[in-house]
C-alpha cells in the first residue's frame, strides 16, 4: 500500500508562500517609506537654510555640501557639528553652523546660525528648545520677530561691548519675562561668529580636504 500524502502538506506550502510574499512586500514597503522619509526631511533641512541665508544667492545644493567640526567651546556642544556651504560659481558666498546655546532657561537650545563670506549673519534660525511657551518661545521665527534682530550683524557692528541683550547693556532686545533665553541665545550666536573669524580660512575653502574641519 501505498502511503498518502500528510493532509497537511499543500496548506503548510500556501501558508509558507503567503508568509514570504508577505515579508517581501512589507519589507518593500518599509524601504520605499523610509526612502520617503529621508527625502522629505532632506527637503525640510534644505527649506530650512534656504530661510537662515535669507536672499544670499547660491547655486549648489547646501544640504548636502556638508561638514563637521568639534568646537565645544565656541559652538555649545561636545558632539560634531554641522557646517553647511552655499557656493555661487565655485566659491563659498556662506557657511551655515549648527550651534548650541547650553544655558537655556529650560535647557539647551538649538540653532542655525548663517555668516557670510564677510562675516555678516545672513540670519538665525532655532530648530529645538524647551523654552517657556508664551515666554521664551518667542525666539521662534513664526512667533515674533525676534530672532530677526541678528540679521547683518558682525563681530564689528554692533562692537563687542554691545553684543547683549538691552538688559545687560547691549544691543539686542530682551524678551518680557524672559531675559534667560535671550540673553543664551545672544551669546551663541555671538560665539559662532567668533568661531567663523577663527577659522575662516578653512570654512571658505571650496574644497576642502576631507569632511571634517579641524578647528582652531
Amino acid at each position: 500500500m501505498v502511503a498518502s500524502e500528510p493532509r497537511g502538506w499543500p496548506a503548510a506550502i500556501f501558508a509558507t508562500a503567503v508568509a514570504a510574499v508577505a515579508a517581501t512586500l512589507l519589507s518593500l514597503s518599509f524601504e520605499m517609506n523610509r526612502a520617503r522619509i529621508a527625502e522629505n526631511r532632506q527637503a525640510r533641512l534644505a527649506a530650512r537654510l534656504d530661510d537662515v541665508l535669507g536672499d544670499l544667492e547660491y547655486d549648489n545644493d547646501i544640504a548636502t555640501a556638508h561638514r563637521q567640526v568639534v568646537a565645544p567651546e565656541l559652538l555649545g556642544s561636545g558632539d560634531p557639528a554641522d557646517i553647511y556651504v552655499a557656493k555661487r560659481d565655485g566659491t563659498v558666498a556662506a557657511v551655515v553652523l549648527s550651534a548650541v546655546a547650553p544655558n537655556g532657561y529650560n535647557g539647551p537650545i538649538e540653532l542655525l546660525v548663517g555668516i557670510d563670506n564677510s562675516g555678516h549673519i545672513t540670519g538665525v534660525r532655532v530648530t529645538y528648545h524647551r523654552e517657556t511657551p508664551g515666554l521664551g518661545d518667542a525666539i521662534e521665527a513664526d512667533r515674533s520677530d525676534w530672532i530677526q534682530g541678528f540679521d547683518a550683524a558682525s563681530l564689528v557692528q554692533p562692537s563687542a561691548d554691545q553684543w547683549r541683550v538691552t538688559k545687560d547693556g547691549g544691543q539686542f532686545d530682551t524678551i518680557t519675562g524672559a531675559t534667560v533665553t535671550p540673553r543664551a541665545v545672544t551669546e551663541a550666536v555671538r560665539k559662532a561668529l567668533v568661531f567663523f573669524r577663527d577659522n575662516q580660512v578653512s570654512l571658505l575653502d571650496p574644497e576642502p580636504n576631507g569632511t571634517t574641519l579641524d578647528a582652531q
